[in-house]
């Protein structure tokens, strides 16, 4: 995919300045980690008189494919071919605005400590993206771009110049110019426009952007006569948010109208009496789910194994059905923060008889871990090499044998609804490996079977419908039948 954005200039006012309004030197080729691939920003030309950055995303198609399976474009999942012969890494889209959106940050929100009155001024501009598909035809551009001021060319691009005959395709190649606007509300029109034009987005559309379309449409998109069709083609046609968004964007265009502010007219309600709730962060749905089948075993005595800061042994103190909680840890550091945050030194007599801080390594056995009802180990697997792994799981599940044991860990399938992370990183610089919902059934299966368990699995978060949940839990029963003696051990 690729991009330019030029500007003229005098000796006065010379055309390098776009270098201290994008914070990108023109001298300098530099290149950021993106989504799905990697962004390089350049300048073809740079003078007094002239100045040109380019934008070049080489997109990671197979990351693409790995991790969105086609689905999150509208493409077809079954049709395998199409996940890999498309025009994803040529063709501008929500890709391309989500480069835009990281690596021009600052210029997207007018930021420019070095040239501030640059930055608030309109420049000559001239954008050129050589490939755009436009579900709607060089038309639809047009009614898009022109009320904003831009003078459009939405130039058809034939489906084969050999045999014009087929007509032309869906892709246009776009010249926007313009003397009227800055850098940044350039930026913020292609940022919302170039998927609405693609009508469609690489990763999953959350309540999220909703907020995302109305700071970068602030503005412009309240009196846009495209505004309904913006809105729905940005939010995936998603009716719910959609209409949530109008009724914003309404406000916004009644509060212009009336030369006053939002908060002046949205007022039939305190804001503290039926405030909408924050989404609930993950580790806490993590900790809820983990207390959930806790209770659900009936476990009174609780290992925390790999217990880190304390958080969950924390939350298992302040419920009196566990009578004793232990955790674990190889880090010396994690356990001294554990033991300030639970204030062990001023812990009233009986409720320190509930809780012991120890350290120790699960590649290792350790007769300490006898005799619990339940072990959790939440999000410990992916910290360890997977050569290790099999210490771990006899440590646990074949030495110390407690009734239940819950196993968290993160589902890389669900790493593509998050825009930020780059292709084919792991979500934690610390996780050696992180499991799809099938590598992770599989190896818990195994080891149920290996020693004297039945296994359930729980998902933990928003289950996703194309890709699960972000965190996956195995729950492990003991076969009461084998007592204390794994599987492999009697029939040995």
């Amino acid at each position: 995919m690729f991009l330019t954005i030029s500007t003229s200039g005098t000796a006065a006012l010379p055309a390098t300045d776009l270098g201290f309004l994008l914070h990108k030197h023109p001298d300098k080729a530099q290149k950021f980690s993106t989504s799905y691939g990697t962004a390089h920003v350049f300048y073809p030309e740079a003078d007094a008189e002239r100045c040109t950055a380019a934008l070049l995303l080489e997109v990671d198609t197979v990351a693409l494919v790995r991790r969105g399976k086609g689905k999150g474009r509208g493409g077809a999942p079954d049709a395998a071919l199409a996940q890999y012969v498309n025009d994803r890494p040529y063709a501008a889209s929500s890709l391309l605005a989500v480069a835009l959106s990281g690596v021009f940050s600052s210029a997207l929100r007018g930021v420019c400590n070095a040239r501030p009155e640059r930055a608030a001024e309109p420049l000559p501009l001239r954008i050129e993206v050589p490939a755009l598909p436009a579900r709607g035809g060089p038309d639809l551009v047009r009614r898009l771009f022109e009320p904003l001021g831009w003078a459009v060319t939405a130039e058809p691009v034939a489906l084969d110049t050999e045999f014009p005959e087929w007509g032309d395709s869906r892709y246009v190649r776009l010249v926007l110019e313009s003397e009227k606007l800055t850098l940044a509300e350039a930026l913020r029109h292609l940022y919302v426009l170039l998927p609405v034009l693609d009508d469609a987005k690489h990763y999953w559309v959350s309540s999220e952007e909703v907020d995302k379309l109305l700071r970068a449409g602030e503005g412009w998109l309240p009196t846009h006569p495209e505004q309904k069709l913006i809105t729905s083609r940005y939010l995936s046609r998603r009716w719910s948010l959609t209409r949530q968004a109008m009724e914003r964007l309404e406000l916004v265009r009644l509060a212009e109208a009336d030369d006053s502010e939002v908060e002046s007219i949205d007022n039939a309600v305190a804001e503290d009496s039926d405030a909408e709730e924050k989404p609930t962060p993950l580790a806490v749905q993590r900790r809820e789910a983990v207390l959930a089948a806790l209770h659900a075993s009936g476990a009174a005595r609780v290992l925390d194994l790999g217990c880190g800061q304390g958080q969950l042994v924390q939350a298992l103190l302040k419920d009196v059905r566990f009578s004793e909680v232990v955790g674990v840890d190889v880090s010396v550091r994690a356990l001294t923060i554990a033991s300030r945050r639970l204030k062990l030194d001023r812990m009233g007599e009986r409720q320190a008889a509930r809780v012991k801080l120890f350290q120790g390594s699960l590649a290792y056995t350790d007769n300490r871990l006898k005799g619990y009802d339940a072990a959790v180990l939440s999000e410990v697997i992916e910290h360890l090499d997977l050569p290790r792994l099999p210490a771990l799981e006899y440590a646990v599940f074949g030495h110390a044998r407690p009734r239940t044991v819950l196993v968290t860990t993160p589902n890389v399938e669900y790493n593509v609804r998050w825009e930020t992370l780059p292709a084919g990183h792991v979500r934690h610089g610390d996780h050696r490996f992180e499991w799809t919902r099938e590598e992770f059934r599989t190896w818990s299966a195994a080891v149920a079977e290996r020693y004297g368990y039945e296994v359930d699995f729980e998902p933990v978060g928003p289950d996703d419908p194309e890709v699960g949940p972000p965190t996956q839990m195995a729950v492990f029963h003991r076969d009461e039948n084998l007592g204390d003696t794994p599987k492999e051990a009697k029939a040995a």
